[in-house]
């Protein structure tokens, strides 16, 4: 721990400066003892911290959606180089000096937060030892160790010892039940943020290693911090709970308003979006604008959420601009009418009603307006070609009964009127 202590010595004074200037400001409220003014004052301290990490946090979140954008390319690299790991890592590098991407990136806010960290488990360790550090001289180090917060002191850790526990004025059971409250809250609430980013804001529609690596992570590390979270003072539990709830909002602040492209979260951003834009007729803000127009700007590359999303612009009346602008559009799709198809749409083909097998056989009814086109049965047996003078007048009466009643036989008997046209003799 010295060692720890040498390497983080030039951040534990000012750590120490901070928090006795936030219990000047509590300790007026609640009193310089009470464990409201040196907690609040740890709480201020994050607060603090990861306003002055937000820079960074930004930049994580562009390295984290790089890294997603080049997942496809990653996947083919290491497909192609599988039997060659040296190969493969080149063309990593190669990939992420081309794109401009760090894979470290993404890990820049926890190791801003790294010294902070340690500067405070020193500080408390220091008033769990009744040791002074920094500018906490030995007033603030007896109003430090008199502090509690819910029964539990300050620099208490849940493996002190009775003796060490009831140096600092309270019992083992409230050390040990308020440590592993507060280290369930703490592994509960990372696993949440890592299961948030995990089924919200990733690309489903890509399945690489990268995916898998985040899952893994989602369960590791709350084990992690639930074994190493029974070493932490109370007021270092605190810290870290405190900036977990912390990531957990910020997570779903950027989540709700800039989600990553093919995800869920972005499907629910965009269903919103499109009831803004519906209901006023136009992008409201600047933010809205630059979503519309990198839509519009992605062409045939849009994913189905994003198509999704100009498609409803344009039946509603309206069109995405280049420039992000929404406006109404002549060229948009009728209005339904009360019968429930479109104004405009051109009527409906109806298919003919299919007569039964009986009637089909028979003739069936013959349509009105047809009598005078069709001819009898024995004219419509002779050639086109052979004119009705030619035939002589005595066997026209003779043969008329005979034609009719066999093409009447055969017209019951389902078989086709006339002489039948001979088989090609290519079929067989």
């Amino acid at each position: 721990m010295d060692t720890i202590a040498s390497l983080f010595s030039f951040i534990t004074t000012p750590v120490s400066w901070v928090i006795v200037q936030f219990h000047s400001l509590y300790g007026a409220i609640f009193g310089p003892d009470t464990g409201w003014a040196w907690g609040l004052s740890i709480v201020s301290l994050v607060v603090l911290i990861r306003i002055c990490l937000i820079p960074l946090f930004v930049k994580q979140i562009k390295a984290t959606r790089a890294m997603q954008t080049l997942q496809p390319e990653m996947k083919k690299i290491q497909e192609r180089y599988k039997s060659d790991k040296q190969r493969q890592s080149e063309e990593m590098m190669k990939l992420y000096k081309e794109t401009g991407t760090n894979p470290l990136s993404s890990c820049l806010p926890i190791l801003a937060q790294s010294p902070f960290f340690f500067a405070l488990y020193h500080v408390l360790n220091s008033i769990a030892s009744n040791d002074t550090i920094g500018v906490i001289n030995e007033r603030l180090l007896e109003s430090a160790q008199k502090a509690h917060i819910f029964g539990a002191p300050l620099a208490a850790k849940f493996t002190d010892s009775s003796s060490t526990v009831e140096a600092l004025g309270s019992s083992i059971t409230d050390v040990r039940v308020v440590t592993a409250i507060m280290i369930i809250l703490m592994s509960l609430s990372q696993f949440y943020t890592q299961r948030q980013l995990m089924t919200k804001n990733v690309d489903t529609t890509v399945k690489t290693p990268f995916m898998q690596q985040q899952k893994m992570l989602m369960y590791v590390f709350p084990v992690i911090f639930a074994v190493f979270g029974i070493n932490f003072p109370v007021g270092v539990l605190v810290y870290w709970l405190t900036t977990n709830v912390w990531t957990m909002g910020q997570q779903m602040y950027v989540i709700r308003n800039n989600p990553t492209p093919g995800s869920k979260a972005q499907a629910a951003y965009l269903d919103r979006l499109y009831k803004h834009v519906t209901h006023h007729g136009k992008a409201r803000n600047r933010r809205e604008r630059a979503i519309v127009k990198a839509i519009v700007a992605k062409g045939r590359d849009r994913n189905d959420y994003e198509r999704k999303f100009i498609n409803g612009l344009s039946k509603a009346g309206l069109a995405a601009q280049a420039d992000g602008s929404v406006v109404k559009s002549d060229t948009a799709v009728a209005t339904v009418t009360e019968e429930g198809t479109p104004a405009t749409a051109a009527p409906k083909r109806q298919q003919p009603k299919r007569q039964p097998k009986s009637k089909r056989q028979t003739g069936g009814p013959k349509p009105a307006g047809s009598a005078e086109k069709t001819s009898s049965p024995s004219t419509s047996l002779s050639k086109s070609g052979d004119p009705e003078d030619a035939k002589p007048a005595g066997s026209a009466g003779k043969a008329a009964p005979k034609s009719g009643g066999g093409s009447r036989s055969r017209a019951q008997s389902g078989q086709r009127k006339g002489p039948q046209r001979p088989k090609s003799s290519s079929k067989k």
